[in-house]
C-alpha cells in the first residue's frame, strides 16, 4: 500500500515494525478482524526480487557491489550503531534485521520456551549485585504456558522435549533425525552424565538445507514471522503494509497517541489510528518514544519511570569450536543441552549447536575490525599478515562442530540505548557478576566436551553481538519501576502496546523468539478482549 493510501484511512490498528513480535501480534488481531496497518522501515522482503540464500557481505563481494546497496535487500540493518561503552569508541553496522520478518529473518530458527525459572529470576541470582533484576515477571510461566503452546503450532515447531524439565513442556511436531555428527556429540554428551535433545526448530530442512542462519532463506523453508504471520494477514485478513517507512515521530496527549508521523521516499505523511502498537526492536522501540519528546512528554514519550531505553541486555555468547574423532563437512543446527541453566552455584544458560560458520573471508573481516579497534595502530599491517593469518583460521574452523553457549545477562540501569541528535548511542558493560558466571559456564562447557579438543571464541565482551537485544522498554507491576502493565500496555497511555523484546525484564538464558511470540498472542487476544 503506498503511504497516500494509508493516510487516508483510520486504522484500528497501527503497528510499527514486522518482526516477530510485530507480525504475530497483527496477524493475530487481522484474523479478528480489526483493520491493521503495519509500518516497516525496511523493504517488503516477500517480493520475489530480495537477494536469499546468502550472507550479505558474500553477495556484495560477487556483485563487486558496496556493501550499503546490499544490505537491504537481503533484510538487514543499515545504519550505523556508535558504542560509548569503553574508552575506545567504536561505530558498527549491528547484525540485526531490517524488513518485512525483521530480524526472525535472519535468525537461525531455534524456537524455544523460557524455564519457569526464568518467569521468577529474583530467586535464582545474588540479590547483593547492583543489578535492576525484578523478583518476578508481573506473569508466571502456567500463565504463558498456553501461549507457548500457540506459538508452536503456529510456527510449527519440531524437536524433542529436553529431559530436564520433562514435565513442563508440551509434545512437539515430528523431527527429522540426528545427523551422524550430532548424533555423535549427542551419545558423548550423555556418557557424560549431560543430557542432550533434538533442538524445537521451525525449519522445514528441504533437500540441501542451508539452515540460513544470517541470511534469507532461498527455499521458504525457514518459518519466520514474514512467511508465517505477514504474508496471511496481508493475503487473507486484508492488513495492508507499507514498506520503507520511517517513523519519525509521535503525537500525543497526556492519556492517548493520536498519530504517528511517517517519511517514505523523502515524503513525510501523518497515520490515524486508535491504537498503537510498537515492535521496532529492542533497539528502535525505545529511541522512537525518547525522540517523541513534547511538551507532555518532556523525558520522552511514556517515560515517567524513566527506564525507557535503559535495563538493556543482549546474552553473553561465546562460540565453541569442537574437533570431532572424524571432520565435519557441514554442521547442522541440531543439539542444545541445559544441564548448567541451573547450577549450585547459580544460573547460567543454554548451550547449542550453532551450525555453520560464516565463510572465511567473513571471519577474516570481522578478525580486521576486532584488531583495528582494540590496537589501532596494527590495522595497517592486517593486509601483510591476512596470508598467514588465512591458513591458519581455515585450519582452525572447518571440519569442526560449532556449538554457542548463550549466558543470562542481569539488567542494569547504566546498560541503555541512547538516540542523539541523528545518531544511536550504546551503553553496555558486563558486570562483574555476570563475569563471575562466565568464567563459570565457560569452564562447565570446556569440560562437557572434553577430552575433545575444544577452541572457544569468545565473543561474550562484543558489544557488536547484539542480537538478541531486549529489556529496554521492561514490563513490570510498578510504574516507578517499568514501562509497561503486564499486558504489555504502556501505565501512561492507554493506546499504546509494545510486543518486541523490549519488555522483557530479565533476558532468560535462552533463545528469545518463541517467547516474544507467545506473548504477542497473549497480547492480542488482551486487546479483542479488552
Amino acid at each position: 500500500m503506498d503511504l497516500d493510501t494509508a493516510a487516508r484511512k483510520h486504522w484500528d490498528v497501527v503497528i510499527v515494525g514486522s518482526g516477530m513480535g510485530g507480525a504475530t501480534v497483527g496477524y493475530a488481531l487481522a484474523q479478528k478482524g480489526r483493520s491493521v496497518l503495519f509500518l516497516e522501515r525496511g523493504k517488503n522482503l516477500l517480493a520475489n526480487d530480495r537477494l536469499a540464500g546468502a550472507y550479505a557481505e558474500m553477495i556484495a563481494s560477487e556483485k563487486d557491489t558496496p556493501l550499503s546497496d546490499i544490505l537491504p535487500e537481503t533484510g538487514r540493518w543499515t545504519s550505523p550503531l556508535h558504542d560509548r561503552s569503553m574508552r575506545l569508541e567504536k561505530t558498527f553496522i549491528p547484525f540485526i534485521g531490517m524488513g518485512s520478518g525483521g530480524s526472525s529473518s535472519l535468525y537461525g530458527a531455534a524456537l524455544e520456551r523460557f524455564f519457569p525459572e526464568d518467569f521468577e529470576p529474583g530467586k535464582h541470582h545474588n540479590s547483593k549485585n547492583a543489578s535492576t533484576l525484578p523478583p518476578t515477571w508481573p506473569i508466571s510461566y502456567e500463565e504463558m504456558r498456553s501461549w507457548y503452546v500457540a506459538a508452536e503450532r503456529l510456527y510449527q515447531v519440531y524437536g524433542t522435549t529436553d529431559p530436564l524439565r520433562a514435565g513442563h513442556l508440551d509434545p512437539l511436531a515430528d523431527y527429522p533425525p540426528l545427523d551422524t555428527a550430532n548424533q555423535m556429540i549427542a551419545t558423548h554428551l550423555k556418557s557424560k552424565g549431560l543430557h542432550p535433545y533434538r533442538v524445537p526448530g521451525a525449519c522445514l530442512e528441504k533437500e540441501n538445507c542451508r539452515d540460513c542462519q544470517g541470511f534469507l532463506c532461498a527455499t521458504s523453508g525457514k518459518r519466520d514471522s514474514a512467511s508465517v504471520c505477514l504474508a496471511p494477514a496481508l493475503a487473507e485478513h486484508n492488513a495492508a503494509l507499507v514498506d520503507e517507512c520511517e517513523v519519525i515521530g509521535v503525537e500525543a496527549g497526556q492519556q492517548t497517541i493520536h498519530r504517528l508521523a511517517c517519511i517514505k521516499q523523502g515524503k513525510e505523511i501523518k497515520i490515524d489510528g486508535d491504537l498503537f502498537i510498537f515492535a521496532a526492536g529492542a533497539l528502535h522501540t525505545p529511541a522512537l518514544m525518547l525522540r517523541s519528546i513534547s511538551r507532555q512528554w518532556p523525558k520522552g514519550l511514556a517515560n515517567g519511570s524513566a527506564m525507557v531505553g535503559r535495563n538493556l541486555m543482549r546474552h553473553a555468547i561465546d562460540l565453541y569450536l569442537v574437533k570431532l574423532p572424524r571432520p565435519v563437512q557441514r554442521y547442522r543446527k541440531q543439539l542444545a543441552f541445559n544441564d548448567f541453566y541451573l547450577t549450585d552455584k547459580g544460573k547460567l544458560g543454554s548451550v547449542q549447536s550453532f551450525g555453520t560458520l560464516p565463510p572465511l573471508p567473513m571471519l577474516l573481516d570481522g578478525l580486521h575490525k576486532d584488531i583495528s579497534h582494540a590496537v589501532p595502530l596494527l590495522s595497517s599491517f592486517f593486509p601483510i599478515m591476512k596470508p598467514f593469518l588465512k591458513p591458519i583460521i581455515q585450519i582452525m574452523t572447518s571440519g569442526k562442530a560449532v556449538f554457542a553457549g548463550i549466558l543470562e545477562d542481569l539488567p542494569y540501569a547504566d546498560n541503555r540505548i541512547e538516540p542523539h541528535q541523528d545518531k544511536l548511542e550504546l551503553y553496555y558493560r558486563l558486570s562483574q557478576y555476570d563475569q563471575q558466571r562466565l568464567r563459570l559456564f565457560r569452564r562447565h562447557i570446556q569440560a562437557a566436551f572434553a577430552p575433545w579438543k575444544v577452541k572457544r571464541l569468545n565473543q561474550a565482551e562484543n558489544n557488536e553481538r547484539i542480537a538478541h537485544v531486549c529489556g529496554t522498554c521492561r514490563f513490570g507491576d510498578d510504574p516507578d519501576s517499568s514501562v509497561l502493565d503486564r499486558w504489555n500496555k504502556a501505565h501512561e497511555l492507554d493506546n499504546l502496546y509494545i510486543t518486541d523484546a523490549s519488555f522483557f525484564p530479565s533476558s532468560g538464558g535462552i533463545n528469545p523468539a518463541l517467547t516474544i511470540a507467545a506473548n504477542a498472542l497473549r497480547v492480542a487476544d488482551h486487546i479483542i478482549n479488552r
